[in-house]
């Protein structure tokens, strides 16, 4: 199967700053070259803790960082749902309720605001609290409903990040592998060393070996040298 990205509008769902570089950098930026329209909906920033001499990253630096990976991709527009120290690392202690309507109608870039026809979330399976409710609210916001009223993209997909390979049993592998070119990685890698707050060296789940390997896996399982994996949770031909 072959998409046509150029007809495509994509909204892409990151719990954090860097989620949709690490789960879909190559496929925005191998959408945009095609001329589709790219839109990300960042859930939550705040000051982050990390392994740096001062021991975190500020609110401002990530706001910095976002804005040159925006300009990078060449994004149609972004958004921050919660933005703060009292909503980041902490969205499941939020209403399930304010969560889905941030997603459906409450955004810029909501799902009501946009019309996607592609919507790309977080896998429900991260260790990570804010990708399980994110990913979640997603769900809730896409659930069935007459097409006539509610808008319902033709596809909704979860990306994956090397650290949801981290649990309990086998994993789940994607069963949607999109073909990267060399470019479209190296893309990826540029776009994570935007976020320089946030990539680290390997071995970490945020390396660039960490990142490649994982497009050279899917791209084996594809029969191709590189690819970005994503699960389908609707897929309409």
């Amino acid at each position: 199967m072959t998409i046509d990205w150029s007809q495509h509008r994509i909204l892409i769902f990151a719990p954090h700053p860097d989620d949709e570089t690490l789960g879909c950098g190559g496929l925005m930026n191998r959408a945009k070259a095609a001329g589709a329209e790219v839109y990300v909906q960042f859930m939550t920033v705040g000051d982050t803790a990390d392994v740096s001499p001062r021991g975190f990253s500020t609110a401002n630096e990530r706001y910095a960082e976002i804005k040159e990976v925006a300009d990078h991709f060449r994004w149609d527009g972004w958004d921050i749902a919660f933005p703060g120290d009292e909503y980041h690392l902490k969205l499941d202690a939020l209403p399930r309720f304010e969560l889905a309507n941030a997603v459906e109608r409450n955004s810029p870039v909501s799902i009501a605001a946009i019309e996607p026809t592609v919507v790309i979330a977080p896998h429900r399976t991260s260790y990570n609290q804010d990708h399980q409710v994110t990913a979640e609210a997603v769900h809730t916001a896409l659930r069935p409903s007459d097409n006539r009223k509610r808008h319902h993209p033709a596809a909704v997909l979860a990306y994956e990040e090397a650290a949801d390979q981290w649990r309990y049993g086998p994993a789940e592998s994607p069963g949607l592998m999109v073909e990267l070119d060399e470019a479209d990685m190296e893309a990826k890698l540029a776009g994570m060393r935007l976020y320089g707050t946030q990539i680290h060296e390997h071995p970490h789940t945020r390396s660039e070996p960490t990142l490649r390997s994982l497009a050279v896996l899917r791209g084996m399982q594809a029969g191709v040298a590189l690819a970005e994996g994503f699960h389908t949770m609707r897929l309409l031909a």
